[in-house]
């Protein structure tokens, strides 16, 4: 690549965005008028938050004691308020209503308030007084005969706010006459509250402002750098093509990488751009709006006051690479776009993704570990956090993790934009006017032998569909049976049943399409021999993957209890439906239907993982997803290189096999040995093996397997893998084309 291309390229691109009036007002006007105008709208509207009166019906007034009083002068009494200009907000009604015989005071008190006559009606017994009376040691059988009850309509606002403040005006009644009967029993009023909690906030007020700045300056840094970077790549790639200008920077003498190169840095500019004038202007504006509305602490000082000045410096260092992932992310989606139009359609799933990674980190109970420093963008937010509250320490030790996580993220976006710019069928593509009748009619008429990478996409969302709503409405199993009629279901019906009617319908070869061909002998014992090898490796990936994510303890308590369910069944059984029958069908399903229709992509590695995250979604609970994920990508390599499904199920039969007989084995032989529960046989395994593993400190109950066997687990794996890569396998004709442009790209011109 030549630096000059690209600098042509660039000049290129920033002349024509700052020509073009509406990109200039996104990134540059609209910023610096925004917050203003917000907090101009807030003041203004801020006029009419004002509390209305509230009308309060009080029936039985006259069964309650005199001393202290409720009710002075038709409203409640002023010491009962916390503010003595509140009482105006209560208007009360001390009118009795004539109940009919057998009328109940409930259905008095719904009529009127259904009737909007009243917001709130409190109803006091006629033996509130006389219990008033009764000796403390004594008790009553009946507590509705004196205590009082209050009614609101839960639907209407102005009812709950009726309610909260009737509700705090009785409680501090209650108070007062809790104090006044031991005052008139001559105890000690102390006697009721014996201590009082002392609230004292020790926190500087620098600390407190960057606490508070830590945690709306990264997300608003974040929602802008996405935000200002989609928008100018949508122009410069999509309003492009709709301006036939598209054709003509091709035929110039850059290459296509410098090209992307030259695109990218210009949205990286307004990405920057975007994400900084809003931060200024956020601060500018909500400094002054927070010092006009007051808000102070108790020795007078400002809570909120301007970030400390190295916050800017820190945003702005964490800035660049997400503005490099972003913008990448952009280009390649408005690349992939036919238009304008279609692509501001893109910016919804890049948000989807994006927003619960970028609001994880406010919550207060997410803190930045070695499990979260993992999490793209939540690692940089967390960080980010610690640096600008001045945790340096803490930050120093996670500063590694966040860093690798979040430069593979923009190696991976930039990557997948100049991917995208290398494909003709991407560039120029034509706009299609969608017809029902027609897109059905070419669905099950111009069927491919495998199907298209839309229906794999689909199959793969109806799978995740199915299960979602089947977790939902299955009843919790208690007993073996019902784990087998539970699992049967899913695994047939819901996983590879769809599967299966969907390479019929859809698909003009179903034995091309689910992979069904006689493998060679030798890659079916080379599955055996990576299901065996694969195995120690995979017991320290789960403990590591608990370590960095431990499971919540409602959790642990379903797993025990399903782990008690199948403990007496026999060992057969549990192989045939935990281990055979999810091999069988979950390989027909993602390694068949699925990946064979992710292939039409044109890179074998991004259909593997596409399918592997569809896998390991399916899995409910997390620590299994990610597991799943690795597992998913080598089945899927195998399942490519020797274009059969068989060999994918004997690896996923016995690498179940595995996990269920190394949990059964360790828990009874280490737990059971010296109680005779184990058998001889299965001791004197044990015995050879102890020394190879060692008790894993978050699987009770679980062992792994020590250093130099994993290393030896890796290398053998790693040396059966690369046989599987020898092997000859039938490229699809996007896989060809997709070498065919590469390979000319990487020749020199």
């Amino acid at each position: 690549m030549k630096w000059s291309n690209i600098r042509l390229i660039l000049h290129r691109e920033l002349r024509d965005q700052f020509r073009d009036r509406r990109t200039l007002f996104m990134i540059a006007v609209l910023p610096i008028l925004l917050y203003p105008l917000m907090g101009m709208a807030y003041l203004q509207i801020a006029q009419f938050m004002q509390e209305h009166p509230v009308r309060v019906w009080l029936i039985g007034v006259d069964s309650l004691p005199a001393s202290p009083p409720l009710v002075t002068d038709g409203h409640f009494d002023a010491s009962l308020f916390a503010n003595a200009n509140s009482v105006s907000l209560v208007e009360l009604s001390l009118e009795q209503p004539e109940l009919a015989e057998g009328e109940e005071i409930a259905s008095v008190a719904r009529e009127a308030l259904v009737a909007n006559e009243f917001d709130a009606v409190v109803y006091f017994p006629s033996g509130m007084k006389d219990r008033m009376q009764i000796q403390l040691n004594e008790t009553v059988s009946d507590e509705s005969l004196w205590n009082p009850e209050v009614f609101f309509l839960g639907a209407k606002d102005r009812s709950r706010a009726a309610f909260d403040r009737v509700n705090q005006i009785l409680g501090r009644w209650r108070t007062l006459l809790v104090k006044q009967t031991l005052a008139d029993r001559e105890i000690p009023a102390d006697i009721a509250t014996p201590f009082r909690i002392r609230v004292r906030d020790v926190s500087e007020n620098a600390s407190l402002n960057a606490a508070i700045w830590s945690k709306i300056l990264p997300f608003i840094l974040i929602v802008w750098a996405l935000t200002g970077a989609f928008y100018p790549a949508i122009d410069i790639c999509a309003g492009e093509k709709e301006r036939g200008t598209l054709e003509t920077l091709l035929s110039s003498p850059a290459e296509r990488n410098e090209i992307v190169w030259g695109k990218l840095l210009t949205v990286m500019v307004f990405s920057v751009a975007t994400s900084l004038l809003n931060l200024f202007s956020l601060v500018l504006t909500g400094t002054v709006i927070i010092s006009h509305l007051g808000f102070l602490q108790s020795n007078g000082s400002f809570a909120v006051g301007p970030p400390p000045l190295h916050t800017m410096g820190w945003l702005m260092l964490a800035l660049l690479p997400l503005a490099a992932m972003f913008s990448a992310l952009a280009l390649a989606f408005a690349t992939l776009a036919r238009s304008s139009k279609e692509g501001q359609y893109y910016l919804l799933p890049l948000l989807l993704v994006t927003m619960p990674l970028a609001t994880l980190p406010i919550m207060p109970t997410t803190e930045i570990n070695l499990g979260t420093s993992l999490i793209p963008v939540t690692g940089v937010m967390l960080l980010l956090r610690c640096l600008i509250e001045g945790d340096y320490l803490t930050a120093f030790k996670f500063v590694g993790p966040v860093t690798v996580v979040t430069l593979t993220c923009c190696w991976a976006a930039t990557r997948w934009a100049v991917k995208q710019f290398n494909e003709e069928s991407v560039l120029f593509r034509e706009n299609e006017r969608f017809d029902v009748i027609v897109w059905v009619r070419h669905l099950f008429r111009d069927r491919g032998d495998t199907p298209s990478l839309a229906e794999a996409l689909m199959c793969g969302v109806l799978l995740l569909v199915l299960k979602f709503f089947a977790q939902l409405a299955a009843a919790t199993p208690t007993s073996w049976r019902d784990v087998v009629v539970s699992t049967s279901i899913l695994q047939i019906a819901l996983i590879a049943g769809p599967a299966l009617l969907m390479a019929v319908m859809l698909t003009g070869s179903v034995r091309k399409t689910l992979l069904l061909r006689m493998p060679r002998f030798t890659t079916v014992i080379a599955a055996v021999l990576l299901a065996f090898f694969l195995h120690p490796l995979a017991l320290s990936l789960s403990e590591f993957i608990q370590r960095l994510y431990p499971i919540s303890p409602d959790t642990i308590e379903q797993l025990a209890a399903f782990s008690g369910m199948i403990t007496n069944a026999p060992l057969w059984q549990k192989l045939a439906l935990m281990a055979l029958l999810p091999a069988v069908c979950e390989e027909l399903a993602f390694r068949g239907f699925i990946l064979s229709g992710l292939r039409h992509i044109g890179s074998k590695g991004m259909a593997i993982i596409v399918s592997s995250l569809f896998f390991a979604v399916l899995h409910s609970i997390l620590q299994q997803s990610l597991a799943a994920f690795f597992l998913g990508m080598v089945i899927g390599y195998v399942a490519i290189h020797t274009g059969s499904i068989l060999p994918c199920i004997v690896f996923h039969a016995i690498h179940n096999s595995l996990q269920l007989i190394a949990a059964s084995f360790f828990q009874r032989v280490a737990t059971g040995s010296a109680a005779g529960e184990a058998s001889a046989f299965e001791t004197a395994i044990y015995n050879r093996i102890e020394p190879l593993v060692v008790e894993s400190t978050v699987m009770p109950g679980m062992y792994v397997y020590r250093i130099p066997v994993i290393i030896v687990s890796i290398i053998a794996a790693g040396v059966l893998l690369y046989w599987f890569r020898s092997l000859p396998y039938v490229r699809t004709p996007e896989e060809e084309l997709q070498d065919a442009l590469e390979h000319q790209s990487d020749s020199p011109r």
